[in-house]
């Protein structure tokens, strides 16, 4: 049985909001991912088919691993068409924003907030939300924003219209943010969710194959030489890191998408209980932590890296040199030591084996 989690006059005003608007514009924050992107896209077929205009506008191009989610080829990235979904926000009579609570995870598109008179929605499962929409559903416990737009479209009333389209938008979120339901799961009625959209006929091998397994020849040359060339283990910290520069990147002619997984890959070497992937860009460094048990990542990225997230899955922004970066990180580890003493004995008393 599914629990209602969510507050009736937030759901109420969704209705209302939802039955009010005719253009809609569904967006996410920069550098999606599968939460980002199978929210948006959800929402949009499902909006669609209730006859509503309603369009998937993003700060950059989704990477091609999320190519197969219907709907995909219709999205429009604002670094690539600025004019066009600066246009469509603009025309738009309802916005609603996805899977991000700060408008600097829109990057350069942030200012076309500004520029609109449209109402506006934020749907989204992280800590610390600013107040930048008229109705705020934020819900930190969530395991993803494709989980919330379940629950909110089931109180709705839309899951037996929802369509085959949209449930495998959903799932794909769920799975991509859950890595296949082995973190942040904490309600357990997300078992019965994905069981309503396995009911749909959601393909969800080919959604494990393309997302959490597909890579190409050059990503998985890329992520081997990760791992044998850019990880260091901090045993005292039980912590590891690993980072590529942008040297490394165009040695294997890296796309986005390439490195997804990789901190995870570092998280599961025995006794680490927090691991941290550093990738240099152009203009910063990207970072993306991951943990185990209690040990807060999002404190380490808000405190070192600008950034948040969630307890166990977290990412910030270091502007500077990929190796000052790093020393930033290592240097810092020992004001996390006790949080990781404590996270590593509760892990003990569950029967983790970290030694």
């Amino acid at each position: 049985m599914i629990e209602n989690l969510l507050k009736e006059s937030q759901v109420k005003e969704l209705r209302r909001m939802l039955e009010q608007c005719s253009r809609v514009v569904l967006t996410c924050h920069v550098r999606p991912d599968g939460d980002a992107i199978g929210s948006t896209l959800g929402l949009a077929h499902v909006l669609n088919s209730l006859g509503k205009q309603a369009r998937v506008v993003v700060p950059d191009q989704p990477p091609k691993n999320l190519a197969f989610l219907p709907g995909y080829d219709d999205i429009v990235p604002v670094s690539k068409y600025p004019e066009y979904g600066a246009r469509l926000m603009k025309e738009a009579d309802l916005l609603i924003a996805c899977d991000f609570n700060v408008l600097k995870r829109q990057d350069e598109m942030a200012p076309l907030w500004e520029l609109t008179s449209a109402r506006k929605i934020m749907i989204d499962h992280h800590e610390g939300p600013d107040n930048f929409t008229d109705l705020q559903i934020s819900y930190p416990d969530m395991s993803s924003t494709c989980e919330l737009v379940f629950r909110l479209l089931a109180a709705l009333g839309l899951y037996e219209t929802m369509s085959l389209e949209a449930a495998t938008c959903i799932c794909t979120g769920i799975i991509t943010d859950t890595r296949n339901l082995t973190v942040n799961t904490k309600h357990l009625d997300l078992y019965y969710i994905m069981v309503a959209l396995l009911k749909k006929g959601v393909p969800k091998r080919l959604i494990l194959k393309e997302t959490l397994e597909i890579k190409s020849a050059d990503a998985m040359r890329l992520n081997a030489y990760a791992l044998y060339e850019r990880l260091k283990v901090y045993r005292d910290h039980r912590a590891a890191v690993v980072y590529l520069t942008k040297e490394d990147l165009a040695k294997f002619k890296y796309e986005r998408g390439d490195t997804e997984g990789l901190v995870n890959q570092a998280l599961e070497l025995r006794g680490v209980i927090y691991a941290a992937f550093l990738r240099e860009d152009a203009n910063s460094v990207k970072v993306s932590m991951r943990s185990l048990g209690s040990f807060p990542v999002n404190k380490m990225c808000a405190e070192l890296f600008d950034g948040g997230g969630h307890k166990q899955a977290a990412g910030g922004e270091y502007k500077g040199d990929i190796m000052d970066a790093v020393k930033r990180l290592v240097d810092n580890m020992p004001r996390y030591d006790e949080l990781m003493k404590q996270a590593a004995d509760r892990l003990k008393e569950e029967g983790y084996m970290l030694n």
